[in-house]
């Protein structure tokens, strides 16, 4: 699969069936065809503001749209334990191969999961929110997850912010998150595809209340 067919079949997914397809037959080629050939930014972005934000209480992390690990690689080295969750199994087994997490959850980020209230110390996630993935619905259960002062760090493709409803969402919950701290960036360093090259993100931070 070329760089250009993967960018645009993952912006054009509509169910979590498709994304379970699309990422079957991705799964062994995303970190070289994809991630590195591209210099896909958004994972190194991730682990920074997490490191600049986080503390000690900060722990267990949830990578929520792990994928392969990108995060998680960048992230290994905090000490604190890390899960991984992704609806695809092909691209978990990739992540799980670099032993960089503690646990692997296969599930559905748009339905309610397997896991305690309160449970994790903070939430992130690169690559996610973003067209024809995961909605900002998805706010709800995460917070639900989270400890009372969780950190959460997560990219927000710019282009749905608004109009995807992320910035209605954030109203929304207000009364039960920090206020956000939005940071913008470019997700490629060096992307030849000319409809996404210049594509950009928005980095989301806050704590649940």
């Amino acid at each position: 699969m070329s760089n250009k067919k993967g960018l645009q079949d993952a912006y054009s997914l509509v169910t979590p069936e498709d994304s379970i397809n699309l990422y079957r037959t991705w799964a062994s080629t995303y970190d070289s065809d994809f991630a590195i050939q591209n210099d896909y930014r958004s994972p190194f972005e991730i682990a920074k503001y997490f490191d600049k934000y986080s503390n000690n209480n900060d722990t267990p992390i949830l990578d929520v749209g792990a994928g392969t690990g990108l995060v998680g690689e960048r992230l290994k080295f905090s000490s604190k334990e890390i899960d991984a969750l992704d609806i695809s199994p092909e691209m978990l087994e990739i992540a799980r191969l670099k032993n960089c997490y503690s646990k692997i959850i296969e599930a559905d980020v748009t339905k309610r999961l397997s896991i305690n209230d309160n449970h994790y110390g903070a939430i992130v996630s690169a690559g996610t929110f973003t067209h024809g993935h995961v909605g900002p619905s998805a706010f709800d259960e995460l917070l639900r997850i989270a400890q009372p002062g969780g950190l959460f760090v997560f990219t927000i493709h710019n282009k749905l912010y608004k109009k995807a409803g992320f910035d209605k969402k954030f109203i929304e919950i207000q009364k039960n998150i920090t206020e956000p701290k939005l940071h913008e960036i470019l997700v490629y360093g060096n992307n030849p595809d000319e409809n996404y090259g210049n594509d950009k993100v928005i980095i989301a931070i806050f704590r649940k209340k």
